[in-house]
């Protein structure tokens, strides 16, 4: 059997585009973001994660039609052409409108870079508005950055849940592809999970796999991230190699199929199309938002 244990991501997952000074220094300098507000940009984020888009790219309102100065709510996202950026909340849209997973394969690195960023800050402040620690009131703070206990005066910073998503193979034209039972016949990809506290992600690797389709897994080798702000966490990505004559067992009910495809027919899913697509194909896979269609699109290339 060919050996391919050695492969890498077919380039760098699309919500991985980070390209925008983020001026971690002016989140603390009212005067600066004051000054920059009068010709910052702001980008209005509705509660589904939609913006507003036209031919291909976010669209941006003028901050100051919300007031003078920085608003309540409103988080700083950096600086991009010697501009302030901002992002905001807001209840409904006007116009065109798309989410990440809808137009994130469109977009430039920075429009990419600042929208990603938006999605997770807000989602975040979303389920932050009470303490962790004491349960009080928490109001925004650091221009959208942290959060301050109004009791206590305790700080807290933007949470981000990691998830391991590993490409299991058999070291050479084999991978190992499932799909969860609430997905449509024929829709695969690879697996993943949450890191548990206390595990390190090459043991929240062997865990998972072992939990979800009953596999041991060695030669476990990280890949790269990507941030998937659905609300709010971060992919890391490793390949493994198992034995694809162990016996497949789902054990923790997550998973509704799984199955050993060849190389070939990753390759002439891959040329298909993805999920979206409408072809009478056995095997469909992820687009290209997702760090898995790298992962797959590299480990093709053999």
């Amino acid at each position: 059997m060919l050996e391919v244990t050695s492969f890498s991501l077919s380039g760098t997952p699309l919500l991985s585009r980070t390209v925008v000074e983020r001026a971690e220094e002016l989140r603390s300098d009212e005067d600066a973001l004051r000054a920059g507000w009068a010709d910052a940009k702001l980008l209005k984020v509705d509660r589904r994660g939609q913006v507003p888009v036209a031919d291909g790219a976010l669209v941006f309102h003028p901050a100051a039609d919300l007031g003078p100065a920085p608003v309540s709510g409103a988080v700083f996202l950096g600086v991009r052409d010697d501009r302030h950026v901002w992002a905001v909340r807001v209840l409904a849209q006007t116009g065109e409108v798309a989410d990440l997973r809808r137009v994130g394969d469109r977009l430039d690195d920075a429009d990419a870079d600042l929208m990603v960023s938006a999605v997770a800050l807000l989602n975040w402040h979303d389920q932050a508005g009470f303490s962790a620690v004491d349960g009080s009131a928490s109001e925004p703070t650091m221009s959208g950055w942290s959060r301050i206990s109004s009791a206590t005066g305790h700080e807290e910073f933007p949470r981000t849940d990691p998830a391991v998503i590993c490409l299991v193979h058999d070291g050479g034209d084999q991978v190992l592809l499932a799909r969860q039972p609430v997905w449509p016949e024929r829709r695969f990809s690879v697996l993943a999970g949450f890191v548990e506290a206390g595990e390190s992600l090459e043991s929240c690797v062997v865990r998972e796999i072992r939990e979800e389709v009953g596999v041991d897994v060695r030669d476990i080798r990280y890949l790269g991230s990507q941030p998937w702000p659905f609300p709010r966490s971060l992919m890391l990505g490793f390949a493994a190699v198992a034995d694809p004559a162990q016996s497949l067992e789902f054990r923790d009910g997550e998973i509704g199929e799984a199955r050993w495809f060849t190389r070939d027919e990753v390759r002439a899913a891959l040329e298909v199309g993805d999920w979206a697509s409408a072809d009478e194909v056995p095997l469909l896979l992820p687009g290209s938002i997702s760090i898995a269609r790298g992962m797959l699109e590299g480990w093709a290339q053999g």
